[in-house]
């Protein structure tokens, strides 16, 4: 039996943190819950997830890289903090053919000014913000159809 399309879920700084960080502004879920969520809906679009997460800048780097070389279907990416600071990261994605989903748990535009630029959205395919956990569930929903 063939190997169902594989979406790589990518996830940076302090999102190891969920569900006890700030839970007013990021929910009470945590990565693990979300992992589960995922897995079962993938399993009912026929796809396969890889959920990984770094506090570290040049894995998330790597795992593009990865996405690329592996042939993913598509990286949904919350990126964390590194959304507002990362020029690699942008230049990652650009670098890859992979389309790259943007998700955010909150909505940045309505919290500091300096959480309003995203290196990532102009080169991602689309961003989903502020559905809190359910935001992976629409990305994922969306990756099965591109």
């Amino acid at each position: 039996m063939a190997k169902p399309p594989t979406v790589f879920v990518l996830n940076g700084p302090n999102l190891n943190l969920l569900g006890t960080r700030e839970p007013e502004i990021y929910g009470s879920d945590t990565l693990d819950d979300i992992a589960g969520r995922l897995e079962d809906r993938a399993r009912e679009l026929g796809l396969a997830v890889d959920l990984r997460q770094s506090n570290h800048e040049g894995h998330l780097i790597d795992w593009l890289h990865e996405a690329q070389a592996e042939d993913a279907k598509t990286v949904i990416l919350n990126a964390g903090a590194f959304t507002h600071t990362s020029v690699a990261l942008h230049d990652a994605i650009k670098a890859i053919t992979v389309p790259v989903i943007e998700v955010h748990l909150s909505n940045p535009s309505a919290r500091e000014s300096f959480r309003r630029r995203s290196f990532i959205a102009p080169v991602a395919r689309g961003t989903i913000a502020g559905f809190g956990a359910l935001g992976y569930q629409l990305a994922l929903d969306a990756a099965a159809r591109l």
